[in-house]
């Protein structure tokens, strides 16, 4: 491992970031050790994001900051290569290009292989690439536009980016929310790759919402809130329930588990002989009020089940649908978004949000017509107390006076999803449906979200939960579907919902 440092390989100290009359930042401290795994927590919106565009130069501390690498300072306003050789970034947005191959993603930061003429070697390129993702075990062609892959792959390319030529290097590698769609298969992928580079001497910022992945994972943990430094402990001494109330700063249950169901109820949704994608003739019902999880392995086919029910697929699809309390005509599944059945979408940054638009803009899209006057015009005094009564509904906080009019960019992660949520609430729909709905969320939000989607259930709305985290499907479902080969595999209901038996099924080892 060579020499052995005494001081940790990342230092920063009186960290401090402004933005306008927000106090992203106030003196926060922090330090990673050589062969540390140190885990960065905190609520949305708390300042771990800032913290990290600062480190990454994205943006610049204010004066009085000090940093350093291997004992060495360096300039949080200034971007070196040597900066950025020994600090390896997986930003949550990815920060990949949708439109190129992951040999051109992989080659924007180190370079194409080249013969002395200056020809692109492109068989050495597509080696190099495949073996960085391979150990991934995801089958990702890697010369495919990566706007064709799945949010995994997606992950895996990114991680893949970060991670070309680090053997051998000291430094620190930055994870910003890496699981924030995988599967438990892929996680535990995740995690042996993150603890190689742990046991070969780098450190490890690891920032996440998750508390299982903390204490499976991390060695110290730093919480802040409201941009301050909160505390710094060993996992050892913690235990979920003292982490989550450093995190909230006061006492809070962390369990939650979805009431029974009343009773037997019509069903509010009907859905047969689907066939999208990889799914092979899936058919089920929804009762309404009911919670139904649909959960699988990656490629298994359980996420294109909401995207297609609503009509959001954008491949070709088949099958029947229909909503018996409106009609009793079925739909063909091609034309299921003339149902107008909303969906809150796996990714948020691409397919939920337009980050151009306000929050309150995002929130009354699908609404105009209805806020339209006889000539057309749009009641802009209608459309904003629309906007601010659901965003007081969902609980969305900015720093300003009137969140609706705050850019949604500028919005946490937890409370652009909270936006989405609305959205799709306003619509008054029969049935809501959910792609990921906690991806990237503190655990303060997320049991707000959790309540939130139990009150929507409890006033009759279907709700459809698609997830690969089985917290979620935990907490959320009185029943679940686990998806195998495109089929449904297996149905477990009420409390048999447990860990053990939906990774059992999802992994076909039951």
């Amino acid at each position: 491992m060579g020499t052995e440092l005494t001081g940790p390989v990342l230092r920063v100290a009186a960290l401090s970031k402004r933005f306008g009359g927000t106090q992203a930042l106030k003196d926060v401290d922090l330090e990673v050790s050589p062969g540390e795994i140190h885990a960065l927590i905190g609520p949305n919106g708390s300042g771990k994001s800032t913290l990290i565009k600062i480190l990454a130069g994205y943006h610049h501390a204010e004066p009085g900051a000090v940093a350093e690498l291997d004992g060495e300072p360096f300039d949080l306003g200034h971007v070196t290569a040597s900066r950025h050789d020994r600090l390896r970034f997986v930003h949550q947005e990815l920060g990949l290009v949708g439109e190129l191959s992951a040999i051109d993603n992989l080659a924007l930061s180190h370079g194409f292989a080249r013969t002395a003429l200056g020809n692109i070697r492109w068989r050495e390129m597509e080696r190099r690439t495949s073996a960085l993702v391979e150990r991934f075990g995801l089958g990702i062609d890697v010369r495919r536009p990566l706007a064709t892959a799945t949010p995994v792959q997606r992950t895996v390319v990114a991680i893949a980016a970060a991670l070309q030529g680090w053997e051998g290097r000291r430094g620190v590698l930055v994870l910003d929310e890496p699981t924030a769609v995988l599967p438990p298969g892929e996680v535990a992928r995740l995690f042996d790759i993150v603890r190689e580079v742990r046991d070969a001497g780098a450190g490890v910022l690891y920032v996440s919402h998750r508390m299982d992945e903390i204490f499976a994972l991390a060695d110290r943990v730093t919480v802040i809130r409201g941009g301050r430094r909160i505390a710094t402990r060993p996992v050892t001494e913690l235990t979920p329930r003292s982490l989550a109330e450093l995190m909230a700063g006061e006492e809070m249950e962390t369990d939650h588990r979805p009431p029974p169901p009343s009773g037997p109820a019509d069903p509010v949704l009907e859905v047969r002989d689907l066939w999208a994608g990889p799914l092979r003739g899936v058919g089920f019902d929804l009762a309404k009020g009911e919670r139904l999880g649909i959960t699988g392995l990656v490629g298994s086919g359980h996420e294109i089940v909401p995207y297609a029910v609503c009509g959001a697929h954008t491949g070709r699809v088949s099958g029947r649908v229909r909503l018996p309390e409106r009609s009793e005509q079925w739909t063909e599944a091609r034309d299921a978004d003339g149902l107008g059945l909303p969906l809150v979408p796996a990714d948020r940054a691409s397919e939920g949000v337009i980050g151009d638009f306000s929050a309150g803009e995002n929130l009354t899209l699908p609404l105009l017509d209805r806020l339209r006057a006889r000539s057309g015009r749009l009641r802009r005094r209608r459309e904003s107390d629309l906007a601010e009564d659901w965003i007081r509904q969902v609980g969305v906080h900015t720093a300003g006076r009137r969140p609706a009019g705050a850019r949604i960019t500028t919005l946490s992660g937890g409370n652009q999803q909270k936006v989405v949520m609305a959205r799709c609430l306003a619509q008054r729909p029969p049935v809501l449906a959910l792609c990921e709905p906690t991806a990237g969320v503190d655990i303060t939000t997320r049991l707000q979200l959790y309540d939130l989607i139990e009150r929507q259930a409890a006033e009759g709305m279907g709700v459809i939960v698609s997830s690969s985290d089985t917290q979620d499907l935990l907490a959320l479902c009185t029943r679940v579907l686990v998806v195998r080969e495109g089929r449904i595999a297996r149905e477990i209901s009420g409390r048999d919902i447990t860990e053990p038996a939906l990774v059992h099924a999802m992994e076909g080892t039951e």
